[in-house]
């Protein structure tokens, strides 16, 4: 059996005296899909910065490729990022470099390459990303759809393990997302990479997740297949694939702690 792409285990995070994340525990296969899903403050966005080793928990371990990243060095993390791509929700695309540029950053960071060769990887993956030709233009020329493509050529540049998506259709019109979907899937297949997408959106989690993670409060409600994920019988789970709005059970005395600010 293969080692995990990714393992977390016991993952607890606070922010000062809050509790962010409780306990998170799961794991992602090599070649998987993972979609990690759950509502605003559900802690979905905290637990990819962890991944990404960008935040440090308050206990807990998280493995990439075999590296635990909670206590691995400077130059360990270094190492480890040449093998991680990351595609951020608004492309985070440098606005004064060109598209062509921008892509070509990762290898300026991590490699040395002759420029041309640079310019010829980056070029390479245009095209994958259906770019091609227009490393030329500046992020500012480029459709909110065609931001996303350029961050995912900058993403896959140096062929990674792991690749990380922050609300990839976040923004996009139906047919632009449909059309993202369908080159997340493309990568997975073609370069077997494993793939983690942190998303609200339903219809594109069931479209390319193998597995989903629900996550509620900072916990796991469920970890499984589509199916399993659309047949459970967890109310919450339910809740947010139906969008019903959350029934809180308010506590006076909190409410009444809060109001006079004690």
């Amino acid at each position: 059996m293969s080692m995990p792409a990714i393992e977390v285990r016991a993952l607890v995070t606070h922010y000062g005296p809050r509790l962010i994340l409780d306990e998170v525990d799961f794991e992602v296969a090599q070649g998987e899909i993972m979609v990690i899903m759950g509502g605003s403050g559900s802690g979905k966005s905290t637990l990819l910065r962890h991944l990404l080793g960008l935040n440090t928990p308050t206990r807990g371990a998280i493995r990439l490729l075999g590296q635990d990243i909670t206590t691995a060095s400077p130059d360990q993390m270094h190492a480890l990022r040449r093998n991680m791509g990351v595609s951020f929700q608004g492309g985070a695309l440098f606005g004064s470099m060109t598209v062509l540029e921008n892509v070509m950053l990762p290898l300026r960071e991590h490699t040395r390459l002759d420029e041309q060769t640079m310019a010829i990887m980056a070029r390479m993956k245009l095209e994958v990303v259906s770019l091609g030709g227009l490393g030329h233009l500046m992020p500012a020329q480029l459709s909110g759809g065609m931001v996303k493509r350029a961050a995912l050529a900058r993403a896959i540049v140096m062929d990674p393990r792991l690749l990380f998506f922050d609300e990839p259709s976040a923004g996009l019109d139906p047919v632009v997302s449909a059309e993202l979907d369908e080159l997340i899937l493309k990568l997975r297949d073609s370069m077997r990479m494993s793939i983690v997408v942190v998303t609200h959106e339903l219809e594109s989690a069931f479209k390319i997740a193998d597995r989903i993670t629900v996550l509620d409060h900072g916990k796991i409600l469920l970890t499984g297949g589509v199916d399993e994920v659309r047949n459970s019988r967890n109310e919450r789970v339910q809740d947010l694939l139906h969008r019903r709005p959350r029934r809180e059970e308010i506590d006076a005395d909190a409410y009444l702690h809060r109001l006079t600010g004690g």
